[in-house]
């Protein structure tokens, strides 16, 4: 059955195609919300970029009827704009009362479901909107289009029972078939049928799909960082294998989800010369002041959000009297950064360009949307490799949750694609009182 479906600013906010994602229902936009994305239009961050694409799809389609009365948009669904009735506004409880643009979305809700004869819902990533419906009557829902199964995520490794020629044929080369339907880059842990305690760690080659060994690693560790537990040797296989291209990583603070990317991507530009430049990023998502109101030039601004990662690159140089052949020169990353071999930038700056023949991280993904993933991923030029790490219950924005960021979307649609590879986190290295408050808090 056809209904009338209300939608809030955020949501569009948040996906801008959300007009056309709702089928044959008809789609109402409360005019605050217009007036609403008119204020973000002029944000220089992806929020403004979003909002200004959606002022530019409601303005194509006003050129075919007039909103007001409706335009009619893919498989027999329709768009308007909707004004809201002082009578309607005022008569909502007094403690809603007054022009604020939740009220007048809810005033619009209210009136639809009054006037017409189908369901009206009012969609809204806004928890608190959605409960005030809710105390009046109107069906609320979430956004849900691109939300996954948080319960059922994907973890990237898994268990295979063998029996000993098989762990014998694993090392001799060659790697080994198995009659179980894995995804391609899956970590395994083979276990020996006979001697349970007997196991060997392997990964399901993209291209084969036969289980092969992971690669030995150096003697003094991957940039000196030594990997401390099973995962994170699956997490620095993926992340030096060159036939994977996207790599995204999940665990909760302090698994080394950062580190490791870093001392990978070190490794691969300035011992292996496989990349032109470590580029790493960060989504700027202010908790009280925004970057623009910290004083200093950019760099200062950034340095709050930024000290994590001169923290792990701290870290990795003082475990070192020297850095390979590079010995002489790179005793800090300010040398790396004056010799353009690393690069640290907000993502603000990455968007737009096209990014050849780097390695790439991107932090605290979690608290990216879909929308904002898909753009970073499109701007990956030949020979680049993308990494997403982040811990997807730790997230900031407050439009997206554990089952709708853009890193759980990335695991989750990328699963069966042999160019990207994942593995989840589990046990925490950062210290045992770290791992401790994290089991216990």
């Amino acid at each position: 059955m056809k209904k009338v479906v209300v939608l809030d600013t955020n949501v569009l906010l948040h996906d801008p195609s959300a007009i056309l994602r709702f089928e044959e229902n008809d789609v109402v936009l409360p005019i605050t919300v217009i007036e609403e994305l008119d204020r973000f239009k002029r944000q220089p961050d992806m929020t403004g970029r979003n909002a200004r694409e959606v002022s530019r799809l409601l303005d194509s389609l006003r050129q075919e009827e007039h909103l007001i009365k409706g335009v009619t948009i893919n498989n027999g669904g329709s768009l308007r704009v909707a004004l809201c009735s002082r009578e309607t506004l005022f008569s909502l409880p007094p403690e809603l009362e007054g022009d604020r643009g939740d009220n007048a979305i809810l005033a619009v809700a209210m009136e639809l479901k009054h006037k017409c004869q189908c369901p009206v819902a009012l969609v809204s990533k806004d928890t608190n909107l959605r409960i005030k419906a809710d105390a009046l009557g109107l069906n609320a829902q979430d956004y849900e289009t691109d939300k996954v199964d948080v319960e059922g995520l994907y973890v990237g490794s898994t268990e295979l029972m063998v029996d000993p020629a098989q762990l014998d044929q694993l090392f001799k080369g060659g790697g080994i078939a198995s009659d179980r339907d894995f995804y391609p880059n899956q970590a395994i842990t083979l276990i020996n049928s006979t001697n349970p305690d007997h196991t060997a760690l392997g990964i399901v080659d993209g291209e084969t799909r036969k289980i092969v060994p992971l690669a030995k690693l150096p003697h003094s560790g991957v940039s000196h960082i030594q990997p401390h537990n099973r995962e994170q040797k699956f997490a620095l296989e993926m992340l030096l294998r060159d036939s994977i291209s996207l790599v995204t990583l999940v665990g909760k603070a302090g698994t080394g989800k950062t580190l490791l990317a870093i001392a990978a991507g070190l490794q691969k530009v300035l011992e292996e010369g496989t990349y032109s430049r470590l580029l790493i990023s960060r989504p700027i998502v202010p908790m009280g002041r925004d970057l623009g109101f910290l004083p200093g030039d950019v760099n200062e601004k950034l340095s709050p959000w930024m000290q994590p990662l001169y923290d792990n690159f701290d870290l990795i140089f003082s475990l070192q009297e020297g850095f390979g052949k590079h010995t002489r020169w790179w005793r800090g990353y300010e040398e790396l950064m004056e010799q353009g071999l690393l690069q640290i930038e907000p993502l603000t700056y990455i968007r737009g360009r096209t990014i050849p023949k780097q390695f790439l991280i991107v932090d605290e993904a979690q608290n990216l949307t879909p929308h904002e993933v898909k753009t970073i991923l499109t701007r990956a030029g030949e020979g680049t490799k993308i990494i997403l790490t982040g811990d997807v219950e730790q997230i900031d924005n407050p439009y997206i949750d554990a089952a709708s960021n853009g890193l759980t979307y990335v695991v989750e649609r990328f699963k069966h694609d042999p160019l990207a590879a994942h593995i989840t986190l589990l046990k925490g290295e950062r210290s045992k009182l770290a791992e401790r408050a994290a089991a216990l808090l």
